[in-house]
């Protein structure tokens, strides 16, 4: 463990999922203490917190989907579900004991820079008042479940729930069941409701790709063999880094890669849908990766039984019993679950955050969110996003990103631990010169060729990195402060 300045920055962190629990890690085993987690809810845990769907759970194999500092050896199996990740994150909590640095029930309403203090004023929906010389957002990009906008959803006399807020209480048996949304929520839960119900429509606006899920149980002979020899884990780990990076490549326009994973998921499709018919309406229309590429092995089985019909037309509106498309039929239903999704591009939520001269960092992204390698917005002193962005994944570990993430965060607080620096503010032509080149190199990724969740109204990708994650690794590596104006005390006061 690295020995701390004696002099320690505050940091205020909100949220506890991967990225503010990440740089906490960080900033503890580089032996700061001066540092708090504001907390929403009442446990930690982020996304894996919130979403409890049946199925729930990551399609990044978990020795690549975990701190690399802290392998779990004893994961049940290549892709776990969202217990177990959940659980993973309260281990990190217990073993390195950040649980008194945790403000649960803490949800940020806002945060105002006070220049001539050179501190963060950071204000709570419960009226608690915070100062911190460090403010870091680390609200992540799948956060905020998206309701869609159907005309006379409110209508619906039935039961009606987000995948993302899952109703455990409404019991789906015998039930008529409309699913709205095909995406990687819906490719998870659809297979485990489908046996339940009495009939089960899927409402499609695009069918994705899907590829089979190479999982499988642990045995207790991996667990073994992983606690006593940590490289085999290690091992599948890089072989999975590897396999994202090679994916990336595809993202990017090199045909052949693009072409063997589309012609992976089309005989996926075909192997397990016999049907031409339903294999017509499950064949996506656009350049593979455009959209998350999902990964299922028991989907398509799912929606081949009797009791499941996948409806293309567009929906007109909801009823008071149903759905009804643009054909004019009405479908009858009595429960109608979400797949929607979540404001992706919407990263600070509500969050009202300002920075020199009350500048809101609204104003800033009314154009779309942007940051100086997903991390620092000019304007902003001392404010650092976690997974901001451009800093999401087409394939490959967030978590990877977090830690490097995390790492450049951790030397900008050892930077303001210096007695005359008041805050640090990235320089605005640093930032515009990085934006213009993410953008340009996106301009050339599969990922402007349909829309998303990835792309704004307007088009602008404002979630991906348009690179490999060892790029982004390069980086990060080290906070170069030619990037940033550093402002001292005197001058801060002035």
């Amino acid at each position: 463990m690295n020995t701390a300045p004696s002099r320690q920055p505050s940091v205020l962190i909100t949220g506890s999922g991967f990225g503010g629990i990440g740089l906490a890690l960080e900033l503890k085993r580089a032996g700061f203490e001066d540092f708090t987690i504001l907390e929403k809810a009442h446990e930690v845990g982020g996304v894996w917190r919130e979403n409890t769907y049946p199925g729930a759970g990551c399609d990044i194999p978990s020795p690549y989907y975990s701190f690399s500092f802290e392998p779990n050896p004893r994961w049940p199996a290549r892709y776990s579900l969202q217990p177990e990740i959940h659980a993973y994150i309260k281990h990190m909590v217990a073993k390195y004991d950040l649980a008194p640095h945790i403000r649960f029930d803490s949800e940020v309403a806002s945060a105002v820079f006070d220049q001539p203090r050179g501190l963060w004023h950071v204000e709570t929906k419960n009226g608690d008042v915070h100062e911190a010389k460090v403010f870091v957002p680390a609200l992540g990009q799948l956060s905020r479940p998206v309701w869609p906008d159907i005309p006379s959803r409110e209508t619906f006399t039935g039961h009606s729930f987000h995948s993302a807020r899952w109703d455990h209480d409404y019991d789906l048996r015998g039930k008529r069941v409309a699913v709205i949304g095909t995406g990687a929520s819906a490719i998870q839960f659809v297979p485990h409701i489908q046996p339940q119900a009495a009939e089960l429509t899927l409402f499609q606006r695009s069918a994705p790709y899907i590829v089979p899920k190479p999982d499988r149980q642990y045995a207790p002979w991996h667990h073994r063999l992983f606690q006593a020899l940590p490289a085999s884990q290690s091992l599948e780990r890089l072989v999975f880094w590897a396999t994202g990076e090679v994916s990336t490549f595809g993202l990017h326009g090199n045909k052949p890669i693009a072409k063997s994973i589309e012609w992976l998921a089309k005989s996926h499709l075909t192997k397990q849908v016999p049907d031409p018919a339903l294999r017509a309406k499950l064949t996506p229309d656009y350049q593979i990766g455009c959209k998350r590429v999902l990964f299922a092995s028991n989907y398509y089985p799912a929606v081949a039984q009797s009791n499941v019909t996948v409806e293309t037309e567009q929906i007109a509106e909801i009823t008071p019993s149903g759905v009804r498309t643009v054909d004019g039929i009405e479908h009858p239903a009595d429960v109608i679950i979400y797949g929607t999704g979540f404001a992706a591009t919407d990263f600070l939520g509500g969050l009202d955050v300002r920075g020199l001269d009350g500048r809101a960092l609204s104003d800033a992204w009314s154009k779309g969110a942007r940051a100086y390698l997903g991390l620092a917005v000019p304007g902003f002193p001392n404010l650092f996003c976690m997974y901001g962005p451009n800093t999401n994944l087409g394939a490959g570990s967030i978590v990877y990103m977090i830690e490097r993430q995390a790492r450049y965060i951790r030397q900008a607080v050892e930077h303001l631990s210096r007695p005359d620096v008041s805050y640090v503010d990235v320089r605005p032509e640093v930032e515009a010169e990085y934006d213009e080149e993410v953008q340009q190199r996106l301009t050339k990724s599969v990922w402007t060729m349909c829309a998303s969740w990835y792309r704004q109204s307007d088009g602008r990708v404002s979630t991906n990195w348009p690179g490999l994650v060892s790029e982004y690794n390069r980086r990060t590596r080290k906070l170069d402060l030619a990037d940033f104006r550093s402002v001292t005390s005197k001058a801060a006061a002035r």
